[in-house]
């Protein structure tokens, strides 16, 4: 079971990271903040203070089109948010 799937990377995630040390990944859904903060830690060698996890639920849409009505829905995923420890930083822009 892979922990980690990937970084995320937009203008919130990337403010976090400059100015309060918090670091956006999409992990997997069974992962627990234990297994998250292990992964971490060695994925990139550095020490985490805290661990934040976030469910969020799959989003529902409904299209009227000519052959009638079509139901769908994004995938549901769980974000963590990773605290890491003063001095720490990792550089996500050359590990792609």
């Amino acid at each position: 079971m892979s922990i980690l799937i990937k970084p995320i990377i937009t203008e919130k995630a990337t403010a976090d990271s400059e100015l309060k040390n918090c670091y956006w990944f999409s992990v997997n859904k069974r992962a627990n903040k234990v297994e998250i903060k292990k992964a971490v830690e060695a994925a990139y060698g550095v020490s985490v203070e805290k661990v934040r996890t976030i469910n969020v639920r799959p989003d529902r849409s409904t299209k009227f089109t000519k052959t009638g009505i079509q139901h769908g829905k994004t995938n549901a995923v769980k974000k963590a948010i990773v605290q890491l420890a003063e001095g720490e930083m990792i550089d996500l822009y050359s590990n792609m």
